[in-house]
């Protein structure tokens, strides 16, 4: 499904992604556009706006929009709430509900200044607040000493983001996972999380909190993207279909959603990247 919202995130347009990625919509494409284009491209692609005025997922009392999210789909999790003032606090500029309410907002005030690629702030935005679930989970009670929470959370963002996991052995459904997510773009057949959860007999809620720990930091729908543009990838380089063909066998409903994430992944078009290949050739052979 996709999720579409104004452009340049820094809070609630953070934590709602991660929100319903995590708990929502493990396959979740969330969309940034400018504040005037969000409603119109909603409808053309279509996509479920959030956090702008006027929709239904969006602020509402003195709430924010991931408080709408956690009512709107009856989640209820004690994490999650702490969480959910945290972020109201921060998103509203209320530190009152929450002493890490101004932290988190200066946090995601500093690393907007310094990333401009909304998507790249996102992939960041998922390991933070899987570090933040995880402290208001297991450690929101500790008191502020050594190994407390705020050590805590900085040492499994850093852990996490860093990708050190030499010390984790990984375990036995993630291998299996891996092969089953290879043998499916191989195929061309495409299964979502909960079909997944199902084969491996895990539980989808448990399957996409713990996937990126162990997928390369990536959502189950990211990750699938990137090994469909692998794939096309390699068709482009090895084969002679043409690229409407190579969208169909990697698994792409259309060009255009082909065209984009192909260019959100390599930074170029598959047209382009696909001349620069013939240019290639051409030199290697002259």
């Amino acid at each position: 499904m996709k999720w579409i919202t104004r452009e340049r995130p820094k809070i609630d347009r953070i934590a709602c992604p991660w929100l319903i990625r995590r708990f929502i919509d493990p396959e979740a494409e969330i969309i940034f556009v400018p504040f005037e284009q969000v409603l119109e491209k909603a409808a053309a692609l279509p996509a479920t706006p959030f956090d702008i005025p006027g929709v239904e997922y969006s602020h509402y009392d003195d709430k924010c929009t991931f408080d709408y999210f956690l009512l709107r789909h009856n989640i209820q999790d004690k994490a999650l709430e702490r969480i959910a003032a945290i972020v109201r606090g921060a998103d509203t500029d209320r530190h009152d509900f929450a002493p890490q309410s101004a932290g988190l907002e200066a946090i995601f005030a500093g690393l907007a200044h310094n990333i401009r690629d909304d998507h790249a702030l996102l992939d960041l935005g998922m390991v933070i607040y899987d570090g933040l679930y995880s402290w208001a989970t297991h450690l929101y009670s500790h008191k502020h000493t050594q190994a407390g929470p705020a050590e805590q959370m900085l040492l499994t963002v850093l852990h996490q983001y860093l990708g050190r996991k030499n010390k984790q052995k990984v375990p036995q459904w993630a291998m299996e996972l891996k092969a089953i997510l290879q043998d499916q773009v191989d195929s061309n057949m495409a299964a979502n999380l909960k079909e997944v959860s199902k084969e491996l007999d895990l539980n989808p809620a448990y399957l996409s909190r713990e996937f990126s720990k162990y997928f390369d930091n990536m959502s189950y729908g990211d990750y699938m993207r990137k090994l469909r543009i692998d794939k096309a990838i390699s068709l482009i380089e090895t084969s002679d279909y043409s690229l409407t063909e190579i969208a169909y066998l990697t698994g792409f409903s259309d060009q255009s959603h082909f065209t984009r994430i192909f260019r959100l992944h390599t930074g170029t078009t598959p047209s382009d990247y696909k001349k620069s290949i013939k240019k290639s050739k051409k030199s290697s052979n002259g």
